[in-house]
Order: structure tokens, then C-alpha cells, then sequence
């Protein structure tokens, strides 16, 4: 007889045969002939995403992709006439032989021109949008990060916080909110490594540095295929390389943080000024515990000063190939620290390293890519008077992918990733009971993705199959996108999928304010979890659905709409139920276990509006949205459903040079929702010297203070507002040396935005008052 697992077993491996069977088969594909290359930037050698590649003789040609790459196939014998160009870049061209059944290579370095900038990006964007499906998702580079970063330094954190369908809780906490989906249900990745705690608990800063960042892509929902093991949203960050040209760097200082950015040039240099590898270092340190006595001496807190402190350091060896092939090194290490009056103090420490590699064979026109990473996680929450809690993850993980580009614009890609982690916390709840556990588990998932381009349409197919060892299930989830270029300005788009997920946060969701964020590793058993009726997985699953219209408003202006729906079906939490002893087989098992399997529903619609034109950038988002859950006690919303969120934000370039930028920001929101408290009433705890005892004589004793609490979530907060105000400016000095200044101010109207409210001292607790902030930096 065939097991279960032996039978998921053998389809694994089935797939896995088939793998890589695919690729040795493309290794030595054979055709008339083919012309393949990467186009780069010659001023930062970054790649150039959707650049025009032409055969002008042949009538045929391509764009490259994200990486840079083009492949043109089918080409018959013979000497042709190679042309790349791309608006604000000289054209490039090469005259190349094609022989039968042979692969020419090219590297272009296109040479910026005297076009603006900003018509670049217009017309990148453009590409963008009529050759990708781009449901519920934004590319972001760092110059689009410093434009959203208003107040203050740059951070990826403040361009999250103004994109549609993301919310924030508070100035004070870094978490994030992604269309109804809670931070355990976010995938962030690093260069293809799982980051487990990107932001910083002060939260205006992630931990990833601005300058070293090559692009971010935020999925808020309809992720396709290549992205697995979270059912929410997924962050997928790429840092750039070192200079190859010229030891070159940053030093930077505000009155948060302090940083310095290294870079130079490894080994002899080639024809074109490159030389074949390079490193990248950045740290950073905040002294915001410090210099907020100086700067914010009128925020009042037990501390003495802003509590909040934490260290950065990331690194990156990046070696090169003359046929575009590459392999990086890269090792970080993130700490984050809060002290809070008396003993009160949350720590944690992030390690981590790994490589990432992209192969071109010299016979085929695959593109290889892989990944592979260590990193562990610990964190530590010390409350004065109360027990201490901790969590820690450690874990691996890799994968290798194939990207085949057929004809003109399909393009067919697969792969296969290993995630493997260690999990073991301990926490309390309410009632001072603990909960702990350590667990092991591993996570196989292979993926295929399609996609085909005809005409107007454009259709993406995928599919994935995630394998959870320590569930022994697998999920099988198809995933489509799809656009329909309805005219020249208008598109309709959509997406679907189903998704899944193992990991649960380890900790409880009624508290508004949460630095403490640790990780659990499912499965429980049942004898630990309230479990769904009629639910036999153990897994957290979701289905999403998205919809909506992309408008042409004018060349510089777009306007992009998608409602979209995201069924929880299956959400295992933290049981803020329990009340009872798990062995009292005499009361509901919702009342006595640990863990509980919820349910939940997010539904909404987002408008983003974009205006870009050389001076002025202009950006507004609105998202309508509801989110709800069940805990199989009651319907409640949790404590992020804003229902109206409202980001403004505006850039204006300004001098002779263009040197001067005005920036601006407004926030407004409505409440969230808390519980309120009904009653304070004397709690007869029947225990003696830390000990139950049946002795114990409530007539006499006045026990201890409790509060009863209204319906869960029942009530709402005040609306939100927040105003933030930048202006910059750039001097140029000798040679590649710049100067750059700025000042601004976070919440510069001075809202009192509460934060919680203090049931045990009876006192509201408002969120950052005013917050001013002068900076500089100098580049060479």
C-alpha cells in the first residue's frame, strides 16, 4: 500500500526530473541563430529595463527585461545591424555575424543624453504598464524612494507607507499592514534571502539602506507563481553592486542617524573602464536616545529621551563575467533596541549571509539565476514587573530558476526553492500562562510561469506546489494575471490565486502597540489548537481576486483603480480566548487550547493617481477597504482595519540647476478600531505566596485590580492627520564630489494623533509630536 507522503514524494520528484530535463534540453536547443546580450547604464552600470533592441533589416525586435537581458531569436545567417535606444540615452549600435545554430553576445553601455530625466521615467513607465500585467504591484527605485521619503532620511518605510492598500499603526511601530493581510502574512526578501524583522521599531527606518539599493517591488496581492510560503503580500528588495569604476562613497549624519557608504573597483580593468569585481560596505547607527535630549526635549517619556536605538551593517563582493554572468557575496547584521522606564526593554538581533549568482551558458539562451542564504533571528521583551518573552528563527534557504524568451515577447519560466527553518519561543498570555515550543521544518515549493503577449493581450499563467514537511501536505496553487490593451489609454487588468503559509506570529493581536514580534513554526498538534469544523489542513490559506483599470490622463498623468478581494480562509492565531487549562476536556476547546484556527475577509478598492513632468511630481492615493475575522467566538475587525487612508504627496524642482526640491506629504485616516474598557472591578486571584491554595479567604483579601472589557474591537479611534514638509539642496563641487543638505519636519501641523490609551493610568498616549530634522551627506 502507498502512503500519502510517499505518493507526494514520488510527484515531487517527478517534477523535479522534469526540471531539470527542461533545462538540459534548452542548454542545446538549436535554431537559425541568435543575438542575446544585457544593456546597462555606462554612468552607474545599472541595468536598463525595457530598452528598444532592433534589426532594423529584419523588421524584428525586443525589450530587454528587468535584469537588462534580450534575447532575439530565429535569425537567419548573415551580418546585421544591431540598435538599442531608450528616451534620455544615446542609441548604441553593433554590427554582429550570425552563424547557424550559434549564439552572438553583446554588452551595451548606453550614454545618458541631454533629455530630462524625468522623461525617462515617463517612458519606462509606459513600457512598463503595455508589456507587463503589474496587478496590485509598484517597482520603486531610489530615487523614488527619497521623492516619498518627506521629513526626513530616506527610507524604503516611507514610500511603503504612502502606497495604496498599506497601512501603518503608529509613528512608533514599523509594522505593516498590506491589504488585510497582518506582517506575518508579508514575504521580505533581500537579494533572495527571507528577512524576518525589516523594520526598525521606531518606525522611520527599515533596515535596508537607501544608497545601496537597486530596486523594490511591492506585490500587495495577486503575486504570481514565483513567490511562495506567505499568503498576503510579498517585499522583494535588490541591492545594487559596488563601483566598478572608481573607489567612490557617502558619509552621511542627521539628528537621528549617522552612516557611511564604501565602494571601490577589485582587480585590473577591461576595454570599457570595468573591472571584474567589486565591493559595496554600509553601516549605519542611530543616536536618537541621545540626541533627542538635545532636539526633542518636549517629548514626554519614562525614558530619558526617545528610547529607541539601532545598528546596520551590510556588505557585498560582487565578481563579473565578460558574457553578463555574475555571483555576489553579501552578509548583514541589524540590531534594534527600546528601553522603556524602569526594567521595561525590547531587544532583538538579526545575522545573516549568503550569495545569489546569475549564469548565462555559452550555447543557450536561458538565463540562469539562484540564490542561496543563511539567517537567524532572536528577539527578547523584558516587561518590569512581568515575565519576559522571547522568539528566535533560524533558518536556510535556495532556489534556482530558468527564464526562456520565445519569439518576440514570451517568455517561460520555472524553478525550484528549499526554505528550512528552526523555530522556539516562549510568551505569556493575559493570565500569565505560558506558551512555548521549538519546532523544525522544511519547505520544498516548484514553480512554472508563463507568459504570452499577442496582440493586446497579455496573459500570464502559473502555477506552484508547495510541499510543508512538517504537515506532510502539499498545496497546489494555480495563479493567473492577465491585461487587455482595450486602446492607447486604457487597460484592464486582473489576477487570481491561491495561496499558503506555515509560519504564525508569536504574538497576541489585541494589543495595540506591538514591538514584540516573534515567530512560531506550525503545525500544532490538535490537542494545542481550536480547529475550523470540517477543516481537515492544517495550513493557512487564501484566494485572491483583483481587478482593475489602468488610464492614460495625458502623457505625464495615469490613473490606476483595483478592487480586489482576499479570502482568509484559514488564519491560525494566538488564543486570546483561553481560559482554561488545556486538560478540562469539560469546557470548549476554544476556551482551553492554545492556538486557534480563524477565518478572515479583506475587501477594497485603491485609486492612485500620478502626475510627472520635469519640475513636478504629484502622487495621490485613496484606498476604501474592510477587513474582518472570526475567531469562532465572534466576528470583530481587527485592529488595522482603517476603513478610508488618504497619502498626498507632491515634488517640485526648483533653480537654475534644478538643484533645489521642495517636497510635501499629508496623511489622513480614519480610526482604528480598540476595545473599550467597561468596568475596573477586584479579581480574587485563590493564591498565596505564588501558590493556588484552597485556604484562601476572599472575605478578607481585596484582591487584585482587573478590567472587564467592552466587545472586542467594538469601538474606533479619532481620524488620523499628518503633515510632513522637506526642502533639499544639491551642490555640486570638484570633480564626482557632491554636498547635499536638507531640513524638514514629520507632523509639522502638530496633530495630536493618539496612539492607545493607558487603562491602567487612565491616560491617553498620543503618538510624535513635531519632529524637525536638518541632515547632510557628501558624496565623492
Amino acid at each position: 500500500m502507498i502512503t500519502k507522503f510517499s505518493k507526494q514524494f514520488r510527484f515531487l520528484s517527478f517534477l523535479l526530473f522534469a526540471i531539470l530535463f527542461l533545462s538540459s534540453s534548452g542548454l542545446y536547443a538549436q535554431g537559425v541563430g541568435k543575438v542575446r546580450g544585457f544593456v546597462y547604464d555606462k554612468s552607474d552600470n545599472m541595468p536598463v529595463p525595457y530598452t528598444n533592441v532592433v534589426i532594423k533589416s529584419l523588421k524584428l525586435g525586443t525589450v530587454t527585461s528587468d535584469e537588462g537581458y534580450f534575447v532575439l531569436n530565429d535569425i537567419p545567417v548573415g551580418t546585421y545591424e544591431v540598435e538599442i535606444s531608450f528616451v534620455g540615452y544615446g542609441d548604441f549600435k553593433e554590427t554582429v555575424e550570425v552563424k547557424l545554430n550559434k549564439i552572438v553576445s553583446i554588452k551595451a553601455f548606453l550614454e545618458a543624453s541631454s533629455e530630462v530625466l524625468s522623461d525617462v521615467e515617463v517612458s519606462a513607465a509606459r513600457q512598463a504598464r503595455d508589456s507587463k500585467v503589474l496587478t496590485s504591484v509598484v517597482k520603486l527605485n531610489p530615487k523614488e524612494i527619497t521623492q516619498f521619503s518627506v521629513g526626513g532620511d530616506p527610507d524604503i518605510i516611507k514610500a511603503l507607507q504612502v502606497m495604496p492598500g498599506v497601512v501603518t499603526t503608529g509613528d512608533q511601530g514599523g509594522q505593516l499592514f498590506i491589504r488585510g493581510g497582518a506582517p506575518i502574512q508579508n514575504l521580505t526578501l533581500l537579494d533572495g534571502m527571507v528577512v524576518y524583522n525589516p523594520f526598525h521599531s521606531i518606525g522611520f527606518f527599515s533596515v535596508f539602506d537607501t544608497d545601496i539599493l537597486q530596486s523594490a517591488e511591492i506585490h500587495t496581492g495577486g503575486f504570481n507563481a514565483e513567490y511562495g510560503s506567505r499568503n498576503s503580500s510579498v517585499l522583494d528588495i535588490k541591492t545594487r553592486d559596488g563601483n566598478r569604476r572608481n573607489f567612490a562613497g557617502k558619509l552621511s549624519a542627521s539628528t537621528y542617524t549617522a552612516k557611511v557608504v564604501l565602494e571601490t573597483p577589485i582587480g585590473k580593468k577591461n576595454e570599457d573602464g570595468l573591472s571584474n569585481a567589486s565591493f559595496l560596505m554600509s553601516a549605519r547607527t542611530s543616536y536618537l536616545d541621545q540626541s533627542s535630549q538635545i532636539f526633542y526635549p518636549y517629548v514626554e517619556t519614562e525614558y530619558d529621551g526617545l528610547p529607541f536605538e539601532f545598528r546596520d551593517i551590510y556588505s557585498k563582493l560582487s565578481v563579473f563575467g565578460d558574457n553578463g554572468s555574475n555571483i555576489s557575496f553579501f552578509g548583514f547584521n541589524f540590531t534594534d533596541g527600546v528601553q522603556f522606564g524602569g526594567n521595561n526593554s525590547i531587544n532583538w538581533d538579526a545575522l545573516g549571509g549568503g550569495a545569489n549568482f546569475t549564469v548565462v551558458p555559452s550555447q543557450s539562451s536561458v538565463l540562469m539565476q539562484g540564490d542561496i542564504s543563511y539567517s537567524s533571528y532572536d528577539i527578547l521583551s523584558i516587561e518590569d514587573g512581568g515575565l519576559p518573552s522571547s522568539s528566535s528563527i533560524t533558518s536556510f534557504n535556495g532556489g534556482l530558476d530558468f527564464s526562456y524568451f520565445i519569439g518576440e515577447d514570451d517568455e517561460f519560466k520555472y524553478g525550484v526553492e528549499v526554505l528550512g527553518y528552526s523555530t522556539t519561543y516562549s510568551i505569556f498570555n493575559e493570565l500569565d500562562q505560558e506558551l512555548s515550543d521549538e519546532q523544525n521544518t522544511t519547505e520544498l515549493g516548484v514553480f512554472f510561469k508563463y507568459k504570452l503577449q499577442s496582440n493586446r493581450l497579455i496573459v500570464e499563467p502559473g502555477l506552484r506546489i508547495q510541499y510543508y514537511s512538517s504537515n506532510s501536505e502539499m498545496s497546489i496553487e494555480p495563479r493567473i494575471g492577465m491585461k487587455y490593451n482595450i486602446t492607447e489609454w486604457l487597460r484592464f487588468k486582473g489576477s487570481a490565486g491561491i495561496y499558503s503559509q506555515n509560519l504564525v506570529a508569536a504574538n497576541s493581536d489585541r494589543d495595540v502597540v506591538n514591538l514584540f514580534y516573534g515567530f512560531l513554526s506550525g503545525p500544532f498538534s490538535d490537542s494545542e489548537t481550536a480547529r475550523i469544523e470540517g477543516e481537515e489542513s492544517s495550513l493557512q490559506k487564501a484566494v485572491h481576486y483583483i481587478a482593475g483599470f489602468e488610464f492614460e490622463l495625458g502623457k505625464f498623468t495615469s490613473l490606476n483603480i483595483e478592487g480586489y478581494i482576499k479570502d482568509f480562509n484559514q488564519i491560525t492565531n494566538i488564543n486570546r480566548n483561553k481560559l482554561y487549562d488545556e486538560n478540562d476536556l469539560s469546557v470548549p476547546e476554544v476556551l482551553r487550547k492554545d492556538f486557534v484556527q480563524e477565518s478572515g475577509f479583506a475587501q477594497g478598492v485603491d485609486f492612485l493617481l500620478k502626475y510627472q513632468k520635469q519640475r513636478l511630481y504629484l502622487w495621490a492615493a485613496y484606498s476604501l477597504s474592510k477587513v474582518t475575522r472570526n475567531d469562532q467566538v465572534q466576528d470583530y475587525a481587527p485592529q488595522f482595519d482603517r476603513r478610508h487612508n488618504l497619502n498626498l504627496v507632491g515634488n517640485y524642482s526648483f533653480g537654475k540647476d534644478r538643484n533645489y526640491e521642495f517636497s510635501l506629504r499629508y496623511n489622513m485616516g480614519s480610526g482604528f478600531p480598540f476595545t473599550p474598557t467597561q468596568a475596573f472591578y477586584r479579581q480574587q486571584t485563590f493564591t498565596e505566596n505564588g501558590d493556588k491554595s484552597i485556604d484562601y479567604d476572599y472575605t478578607r483579601e481585596n484582591g487584585e485590580s482587573a478590567i472587564y472589557y467592552g466587545g472586542l474591537n467594538s469601538a474606533r479611534l479619532p481620524f488620523y492627520h499628518r503633515v510632513d514638509v522637506s526642502i533639499k539642496k544639491d551642490i555640486k563641487l570638484k570633480g564626482r564630489q557632491k554636498l547635499m543638505v536638507s531640513a524638514g519636519a514629520t507632523n509639522i501641523l502638530n496633530y495630536d494623533n493618539i496612539f492607545y490609551y493607558d487603562r491602567v493610568d487612565n491616560k491617553r498616549v498620543d503618538q510624535l509630536p513635531i519632529m524637525p530634522t536638518v541632515s547632510a551627506s557628501y558624496s565623492f
